[in-house]
């Protein structure tokens, strides 16, 4: 396994140190996990935004719900 390290002010260590025990998980684990599941997020919302952006540019025409539904026969 790969080691990473990351330099933290004294409060922030202090702030870190607190919440792993607030959770009862490991530093590692804290930073870990929330550090990814931070990163995926603003994955997530930048994959969408990118295809809006060319959802628009290449001028796609949205249906609204009441057109679909419509469409595929659905009451």
């Amino acid at each position: 396994m790969a080691t990473i390290t990351v330099r933290v002010s004294d409060e922030e260590k202090v702030f870190l140190e607190y919440m792993s025990k607030f959770l009862g998980i490991s530093l590692s684990q804290i930073i870990k996990e929330y550090t990814l599941d931070e990163l995926e997020d603003m994955y997530d919302a930048k994959v969408g935004d990118d295809a809006l952006k060319e959802y628009r540019e290449n001028g796609e025409q949205a249906l609204d719900i009441d057109e679909v539904m419509k469409q595929w026969n659905v009451k």
